[in-house]
């Protein structure tokens, strides 16, 4: 059964008593206490004494005036609302009391209509603040309640394979899964409540915890997996997303752990498989290529023309398995981590420079426009492997060249964005249609049409720059439209 709510205290302090007894009939009436005090000292004692919501407050008392009074009741209590009385000779007094915080005021002499309207309106706003002093309290119902709260919630949670582990917005343990203690090898007797490198032995993603908990990465968008070691033979994936309140502010995250161990295990074994049966194949092909080369030389004129298309055609296609063997061991190094070699700092201006000149001659055989734009400040130099830079945008601008219709332009363009050196490799070539563009970084996919058909290559190329792009902790995107061309922007950052 619901309680009666006590009712609203109303003061009534005015050195007149018919002001005083008669304001005090029609507040009682309108189901409030009424108190009354005949000056400033007596009324801020009952102040003091008891829980006034409203206060109605003459200007012009002997003894304390009715300005200091408020700038008192402000001082003992700044939520009680004051009501100013006040002749109206003095309506300016009332108004310079209502910018020092007075709530309003009601000029003598008034009907009991009048003093109704203004005390409904006080009380309409206590009410009001009561309400959304109620709906905060239940807004900040924080996520610690998870940890006690016995819910069908929780024991879902409790019964997932993966571990599941929750921060509120300080970083702190509030709720984990028996499946997070046990990847972690964690005590069953392991409390919530500490800090959530307690319970993480990786600094890195202890870090990236934090910053989501603290609303750092409020675009889930944002936010990349992290993937860590335990002991040198356990691996797992960790993902992260905030915990949003009703106003979209930051309340804590969500961290899912996966064990990836068995992927990794598979990952490492594909890789050797790989990596031994390209070296085996390359040698071989490497001489079958370069006997087929002899063969069309040293025979040159003596073949029909059907024969030397056959070994031409031959010689071409042990070139581009040649070629799908250097890049699948490409692959194996940066899946294997050993693909980027020492960083060294490098003017990517400068490295830019030498790529676009080098690739120049390919785009005038094709009668393209190839250009550099770099801004007209000098950019930082950053430190980076130098061979990982030139495969990146050899790559990127090689493609551009061969993606490009006869005649088309191309342009390469650095600048700063940010802390990260921005490329973008700009081409107004055939494009890729928006169907396309989740799937062009997937190994061996190519896009394939009537303008691109006789196009070689291997469809590892754009892997491998991303692999590489990756291994530099810098990011890649594209944009493209069919027939009006294609942008690579490449994000690499300078620390």
């Amino acid at each position: 059964m619901q309680s009666t709510p006590d009712p609203v205290t109303v003061l009534v302090v005015d050195d007149e008593k018919g002001i005083r007894d008669g304001s005090a009939r029609i507040i009682d009436r309108m189901g409030c206490h009424a108190l009354t005090a005949k000056n400033g000292e007596e009324g801020l004692d009952i102040i003091g004494r008891t829980d006034v919501s409203i206060v109605l407050l003459d200007l012009k008392m002997p003894g304390i005036d009715g300005m200091e009074v408020l700038k008192r009741i402000q001082t003992l209590n700044p939520d009680i609302l004051v009501i100013i009385i006040t002749g109206f000779a003095t309506i300016e007094t009332a108004i310079e009391a209502m910018k020092r915080g007075a709530y309003d005021f009601i000029p003598k002499p008034f009907e009991p209509d009048q003093l109704r309207i203004v005390v409904n309106r006080a009380l309409e706003k206590i009410t009001l603040k009561k309400e959304a002093a109620n709906l905060e309290a239940e807004r900040r119902r924080t996520l610690a309640d998870l940890g006690t709260e016995k819910s069908r919630v929780h024991t879902i949670i409790d019964s997932l394979p993966n571990g599941i582990v929750v921060t509120n917005a300080d970083g702190q343990v509030v709720l984990m899964n028996p499946a997070f203690g046990r990847l972690l090898s964690l005590s069953e007797d392991t409390a919530t409540g500490d800090h959530i490198s307690a319970y993480i032995p990786d600094e890195g993603l202890c870090q990236l915890i934090v910053e989501i908990s603290g609303g750092r990465h409020v675009d889930f968008d944002d936010i990349p997996s992290y993937e860590f070691a335990v002991g040198g033979d356990r691996f797992f994936m960790a993902r992260g997303r905030p915990v949003l309140g009703e106003r979209k502010e930051c309340l804590g995250a969500v961290v899912t752990l996966v064990d990836i161990t068995n992927m990794k295990v598979l990952d490492r074994l594909k890789s050797e498989f790989v990596a031994k049966v390209s070296h085996e194949l390359r040698s071989p092909l490497s001489t079958i290529h370069e006997q087929l080369a002899l063969v069309l030389n040293d025979l040159m004129g003596q073949l029909s023309e059907s024969e030397e298309h056959l070994l031409a055609r031959a010689k071409e296609k042990t070139q581009g398995l040649i070629s799908t063997i250097g890049d699948l061991l490409d692959l194996s190094r940066i899946e294997s981590g050993t693909t980027c070699q020492e960083p060294k700092p490098v003017m990517l201006e400068e490295l830019l420079s030498n790529i676009v000149d080098f690739l120049g001659t390919r785009a005038k055989n094709k009668s393209q426009t190839l250009t550099l734009v770099k801004p007209d400040t000098a950019l930082p130099t950053i430190k980076a492997d130098p061979l990982a830079l030139e495969s990146i945008f050899g790559n990127l601008i090689t493609n551009a060249i061969n993606y490009t219709q006869e005649g088309g332009e191309i342009t390469v363009r650095v600048d700063l964005s940010g802390l990260n050196l921005r490329v973008q490799v700009i081409d107004n070539g055939f494009g890729i249609d928006e169907r396309y563009l989740d799937k062009i970084f997937d190994r061996f996919f190519r896009v394939k049409n009537d303008k691109t058909r006789f196009i070689t290559g291997t469809g590892l190329g754009l892997p491998i720059v991303k692999g590489l792009v990756e291994a530099l902790k810098g990011r890649i995107s594209v944009e493209s439209e069919p027939d009006k061309g294609t942008t690579f922007t490449v994000l690499i950052p300078v620390d």
